[in-house]
């Protein structure tokens, strides 16, 4: 049967992402955008259904390149309220070691739809530990990513430098290198998609300087070159970091991934802190990319991502809400937020714009996943989408609806769309009991600190 024809029609503002001129709507078929509609003008061909959008601000979807779904269990926790990273993470590592198939279930549902409610349609995790138990950490997440209806790149991550190797992780939560490399092939076999439209797909992504070995990272970097996939891991978040780099390796951050076969345009990086002008320009030629996490960055007083720096040298910059134990929300409208207050207090008020950190929400995210077919509104694009409301009192005498988004606080999308098909409706997941997620949430969560 012809596949249906939508038209969504006259929205109030289009943020497009690339500066096409969509303000009379655009028409989805297929899953796909089959036009974009200047201001007055009718669709080419009769559509099966038209929304009116005339009170929606209509945007790409939004794009998540850094989290870790599990860390909904521990948000706002007293013991690590007020510590930075590292203190933080040896609190924590203890109690994340005590993780279960169907906490990791719950915390990722939780995620994902913290994130979907937030106008999110691709999210990027984490995921690097494996106790006793959870070594089919992936898996259960593949399944919460389809329960949702969502797009992921899930992260297959390691740890292999436990405490009494001299990194910082419990033993109980690293791996032998084999078994790492053997259940990233199995993953990838099993779960990566390539192409447009393509909604699970794989990376490889060793934790960090200090939670692997060097083995772990080169091995890693090659089987991803092997198997044409990505690779992502935590650097240049703090300067303790570059300290550990230093004192073990010998090398600053970006030398040391330079020695172990990263710097390529496959690698996107989480936080990307403390590189000095020269790292940058190397970062850029490589065409490596940032991920920005500015909540978590200011929440552990990490520091400031030097992003137009970055973006100067040739280095693809996105948005992260990294995890919510260090954030404390699944929100990306929210992180773009926080992204252009951030940015401003580095780069001044009139290099930051609404649309700059909207535009690293969407494209910029896109292009750190290697995606071209999401992240912008264009012919041809995915259909994923997300649609704001202005209706609510802080937003009362507001005058430019994009910049609105941002500067009155939007925080929840009225409408979502991913691949044609709405899995938003009114502000509310189609079918998904919101009270019973949060309950059974509350007991894991309650659980897990308990032990």
């Amino acid at each position: 049967m012809p596949a249906i024809r939508t038209w969504l029609k006259n929205p109030l503002a289009v943020f497009t992402a690339n500066d096409l001129d969509a303000r009379g709507g655009l028409v989805v078929e297929g899953g796909v955008i089959v036009e974009m509609l200047p201001l007055g003008q009718q669709p080419t061909q009769p559509c099966d259904h038209v929304f009116d959008a005339r009170e929606h601000v209509l945007l790409p979807g939004l794009i998540n390149t850094h989290h870790h779904f599990y860390q909904t269990l521990t948000r706002a926790w007293g013991p690590v309220v007020n510590q930075p990273l590292f203190p933080w993470l040896k609190t924590l590592y203890p109690v994340w070691a005590r993780l279960t198939p169907e906490k990791l279930a719950l915390a990722s549902k939780v995620a994902l739809t913290e994130l979907l409610l937030s106008g999110c349609t691709t999210a990027a995790d984490h995921h690097y530990l494996f106790p006793q138990g959870l070594e089919d950490a992936i898996d259960v997440q593949v399944e919460s990513v389809r329960e949702l209806g969502m797009r992921a790149m899930l992260t297959r991550g390691s740890m292999t430098l436990g405490e009494a190797d001299g990194g910082l992780p419990p033993q109980q939560t690293v791996q032998q290198g084999q078994v790492i490399l053997d259940d990233s092939v199995r993953l990838i076999d099993t779960y990566h998609e390539r192409g447009d439209g393509a909604q699970i797909q794989i990376a490889l992504a060793p934790c960090s300087p200090f939670s692997v070995t060097t083995e772990i990272m080169a091995e890693s970097a090659a089987l991803a070159e092997k198997h044409d996939v990505r690779l992502h891991t935590h650097l240049a978040e703090t300067l303790d970091e570059e300290d550990f780099c230093l004192q073990r390796f010998g090398l600053r951050t970006v030398d040391y991934l330079d020695s172990v076969g990263w710097l390529g345009p496959r690698t996107w990086l989480a936080h990307g802190i403390h590189f000095n002008s020269e790292e940058i320009t190397r970062l850029g030629q490589a065409g490596s990319g940032v991920c920005h996490c500015p909540s978590s960055n200011m929440r552990l007083a990490s520091g400031i991502c030097p992003t137009l720096d970055l973006l100067a040298a040739g280095a693809p910059i996105g948005l992260g809400v990294d995890g919510s134990a260090s954030n404390d929300a699944s929100n990306m409208m929210l992180e773009a937020k926080q992204a252009l207050y951030l940015q401003r207090l580095r780069y001044g008020a009139k290099k930051i714009t609404p649309e700059l950190a909207l535009g690293w929400a969407t494209k910029g995210s896109a292009q750190l996943l290697g995606r071209h077919d999401i992240g912008e509104l264009a012919v041809g694009k995915q259909a994923d989408l997300a649609l704001f409301k202005l209706d609510e009192l802080r937003f009362s005498g507001s005058h430019d609806p994009i910049s609105a988004l941002l500067l009155c606080g939007a925080d929840r999308a009225d409408r979502v769309m991913i691949g044609g098909k709405w899995r938003v409706i009114d502000g509310q997941v189609e079918g998904l009991d919101l009270k019973e997620l949060i309950a059974d949430h509350r007991q894991a969560a309650a659980e897990l600190i308990r032990g």
